[in-house]
Parts: C-alpha cells; structure tokens; sequence
C-alpha cells in the first residue's frame, strides 16, 4: 500500500474529494485506486473561520513500488509542505507466550476497569482461564445505582462513579486518545477491540478518538461476554478485603472478609479510588511511595461559545463539537493545564463515600449538551501534603472532598468565575460577556447542585495558581476568564496518589502481586491503562504456561 501524509482538504469537502487528491497527487486515474483507507484525521482550525481537515491515507492500487520509485518517495516540498508520499508500514501487535511454569491455581484480576478488562482478554483468550473479580456491580447495576444517587442521592459506597464494572472511565468522555509513543503496535490493538466489540470504526483514525459513557457502557459488556466465553470468569460484588502471603509470596486472596481464593499470581488492576485497598497492602508492607498528582475545579463554559472560539462559528452540522486543551505555568513555577475535557457534556458527582465529594466531567458520544467543560488542575507534590507517608496524598484528596462536601450539603458546590477570582484576589468582578450573550446559560451538573463558596475548598495558594492558570488561558482563549463561568468541584481524583512497586518482571516485591493500571500509577486514561493490561499479560505469559497446558 501507498501512504500519502497531510493532504488538507476544507471541512465541506465532498465524499470523493479523497479519491481525486489522492489520484492527481500520484498521477493516476481515480478509477486505478482499487481501495483507500483513512489512517489519521484531524481538524486544522488555525485560519477559522476557514477550517481544513488534514489527513493520513493508504491506497492500493497496481504497480505500487514502480509508482514509488517514479515519485522518489516525496512530494516537491516547496509545492506542498509536509505532504509526503511513501510505502505504508503497518505494525501489528503480537502477544507472545515464552513461560514455561506452570500455574498451581487460576490467575485472579483484581477490578474490572480498562486494565483489568484488557488484561483478562488477553489472558483468556491465550489460555489462562483468569478469575475476574470486581467490588462493584455489573455495569447495567452499576449505571442504576448512579441514576440513583444522582436523582435521590443515595449513595452506594460499592457501586458508583468510581467502582463498578468499566472503572471510573466509564462515567468521562470516553477519550481514547493517549501521549505514550508506541512503537509494539498495543495502542492501535486497543482501539480495534474496541471497535469489534461496538465502537465506531472512527476511533481507528481520528486525532482525539472518544466513544462517550453510552457506547463505553455496551463495549464494557460485550468484553466481559468475551472474556466468559473464552474460559474466563467475571465475579461481582466481590471486594478482595485481605491477602494471604507466606515466605515473601502471595498464596491466597479474601473476598467480602468471608471466602479465600488459592491463587499464585493476582493483578492488582484496583482504579485510583481503592484507597481502603491502598491501606491493607500497605499494612501487609507491600511497598509504594505517594506521588505527585493535581487536582483543581470544573469549569463550565457554553457549548456555542467554545465552538465560536475555536471554530469561528457556533455551530456545524460537520464538525465535532470543539474541544481545547491549555496549559500554563504560575509565577513560582506550579503547572496548571486543562484535563478531561467534555465537549458538549456534563460535570457530574462523583463521590464514592458518604461525607466527601469529589466532581468529574462526562459526555455522551453526541456530544450535544447545552455545555462544555473541563477541569482547570494545579500540580501538587508530596511538599504540598504536609508529609511524607506514602498515603498521604490519600489524606491530601480526602480532606478536600471533606470540605465540598460542606460546602455543597451533599450536592455539588458551584461559584462563578468573578466571585471566585474576588475572593481570592480581592479584585472586584468584572461585568459578564457570557450573561449578555448566553442569558439561558446555567450549570450542567449530574447529581444536584448548590451555589456556595468553592473558594474555600482549595488550600490558598493552589486557588491563587488557579487564578493566574485561568488568567492565561483567558489570554489565549478570549473570554475563557469571563466573570460568569461556572466553577465547581472539587476535581480531586486526576490520577492515582500513590505508585505500587513492580519491577521489570511486573512483580510486587510480593511474589505473585502484578500492580497495574491508573490505580497502582502507570497509566493516565483509558487508552493507557488498557495498554498496561496488556503489558502486564505479557509479563504473566513470560513466565507461565496457560492454565490448561
């Protein structure tokens, strides 16, 4: 196949436009080009409100490499800027089984989020007969047991936004999108089992892919079916409470305080949220260390509005509803950037305890709600925790969520931008573009809201880094800053606080213990914790025979 990179082409163009850029590029009839397949595509807004669409193509088409040779391999770079044209080189992923051990006992999973799915799919599907065990419900279960905390709030500790089959991802935008350079070909496998299992073929091709909650909900299930119906088990309601270790090595796991299961080797794919977990592996002394992480405040702006400034316009029947992604540095050298941005979606509550609060943004995969937002998050360090245990960060997020909590009574807090930035500046607010334009504009909140005082959730000087971040990004983003954007929170489960050992074989210091995922601090999103469920099946394979041999 031919690979033909950046050709751009406006965002109106036509269903064929592809086939004739592609064919007068190479000097041949459309007729000739037997198959074309989209590789990358994203939006170039930077002349809006004239917007292009720039994309990475494969062909086939005959005497490919005689074509190639006649072209050098490249475009005339004066002509056509970065556009080249060269042999398309496609990697695919391969999961290799060199262990020769043999297991004693089926292989566990601990929790039910992007890394344990993936983990246990490659497992089961290679043999390994894994035992899935999830503390929360089914995802049908689970997404009752979230309506009705959002709409009633009653609150299951068990199952809610952060537990429960899918992880917290389930309840985000679904972005899919992921920084790691991958040169073995796993983030590309990701993406096609999500689309063998009901996502969009889109997400094999855009720049920012995302399914939304509604699709994510359908995908978790049919993995879960394809993992049974290859041998594996998925148990729910299910909390491992304890483990059972003798000489160094993991013998066996409690389940609820009431049932043991013989097991050699666990995957410790828990989320960032199991901190009762954190603690009983660390009273057991399997060894972590608190980590840096952020955490912040959503900001709600108007869907038309981010559209405008990115776009040019409010509204296209074409294009996708505008995201943003803004990062800024303070005066003394704190990092504050935009995170989990929701395109036309929704902050939601998404507490997992009865006393704090914690807020997440979410979108469907339309995308069409009335707001945009994304959360606006401070880095902190260890420094910032007033100590060093490796919990401490553990302490840290709790103590917030213990303030949002009062502050919102139970619903979530919310507090314009101006009243917000006078209390913590004392400069007086500013008259409101958005009120003048958008007068219908409101919070687009899941789970009930109050307006308070979110300025007192924040310690004072990370609300002052907010501040200078949100000033920045008014600066590139105009009217980003103005008095009436909405401010909630507070964001506090950005990404794990504290990091489990594992050394190059996967391991624990406890034999047998593989930590893995967003919760034991090697992934960040979806995409990247699915791609160390992977890692970490290939490490177990390294080792062991499947189950049955």
């Amino acid at each position: 196949m031919i690979r033909i990179n950046q050709i751009k082409l406006p965002h109106t163009h036509k269903k064929d436009a592809l086939y004739d850029k592609a064919a007068s590029l190479l000097n041949i009839d459309k007729a000739d080009i037997s198959a074309l397949k989209i590789v990358k595509k994203s939006i170039d807004a930077r002349k809006k409100p004239d917007i292009y669409i720039i994309y990475t193509i494969d062909i086939e088409t005959e005497n490919e490499d005689a074509l190639l040779r006649r072209l050098n391999g490249h475009l005339n770079s004066r002509q056509n800027g970065a556009m080249s044209i060269t042999k398309a080189e496609d990697v695919r992923y391969s999961f290799k089984i060199t262990g020769d051990r043999r297991l004693q006992n089926r292989p566990v999973i601990i929790g039910t989020g992007p890394a344990g799915l993936f983990c246990g799919y490659f497992l089961a599907r290679n043999g390994y007969r894994p035992i899935l065990l999830e503390r929360g419900k089914s995802v049908d279960e689970r997404l009752e047991d979230v309506n009705k905390f959002w709409e009633r709030r009653v609150l299951n500790e068990e199952s809610n936004v952060q537990f429960g089959e899918g992880g917290a991802g389930t309840f985000s935008d679904g972005k899919l999108n992921t920084l790691i350079k991958d040169k073995s070909g796993k983030n590309k496998e990701v993406l096609k089992i999500f689309v063998s299992l009901g996502a969009p073929e889109e997400i094999l091709y855009e720049a920012k892919p995302h399914i939304g909650t509604d699709i994510l909900v359908k995908v978790v299930k049919n993995m879960r079916r394809e993992i049974i119906a290859n041998g594996g088990e998925a148990r729910f309601e299910s909390k491992v409470t304890d483990i059972v270790a003798d000489g160094g090595k993991l013998k066996a796991l409690v389940i609820n305080d009431n049932e043991k299961i013989d097991t050699d080797v666990a995957v410790l794919a828990i989320g960032h949220s199991a901190r009762d977990t954190f603690r009983m592996l660390h009273r057991h002394g399997v060894p972590m260390d608190t980590k840096s992480f952020a955490v912040g405040l959503r900001v709600e702006h108007p869907r038309e509005m981010i559209n405008k400034l990115q776009y040019g316009f409010k509204n296209s029947e074409i294009l996708p509803t505008a995201s943003y992604k803004l990062t800024a540095r303070t005066k003394d050298g704190r990092g504050v950037y935009s995170f989990c941005m929701c395109p036309g979606g929704y902050v939601v509550n998404a507490s997992s305890w009865e006393g704090g609060l914690a807020v997440n943004g979410m979108s469907y995969s339309a995308r069409k709600g009335d707001n945009s937002n994304s959360a606006v998050i401070v880095t902190v360090t260890p420094e910032d925790f007033g100590a060093s245990h490796p919990l401490s960060g553990v302490e840290f997020q709790e103590r917030l969520e213990k303030k949002a909590c009062l502050a919102g009574r139970g619903k979530v807090p919310v507090e314009t931008y101006g009243d917000f930035k006078a209390a913590v500046t004392g400069a007086e607010a500013e008259e409101s573009y958005i009120i003048k334009e958008y007068p219908e504009f409101k919070p687009q909140i899941k789970g009930g809201y109050e307006f308070s005082s979110v300025h007192e959730i924040l310690p004072d000087n990370l609300n002052r880094a907010f501040v200078e971040g949100m000033e920045q990004f008014g600066k590139i983003m105009k009217g980003f800053n103005d008095s009436g954007v909405y401010v909630s929170g507070v964001e506090s489960r950005t990404s794990s606080p504290v990091r489990i050992h594992r050394d190059d074989a996967g391991r624990s210091a406890l034999y047998g213990l593989y930590p893995c995922g967003e919760g034991a601090g090697y992934a960040g999103g979806i995409t990247s914790a699915a791609m160390d469920g992977i890692t970490t099946a290939e490490k177990i394979a390294a080792e062991y025979k499947p189950f049955y041999q």
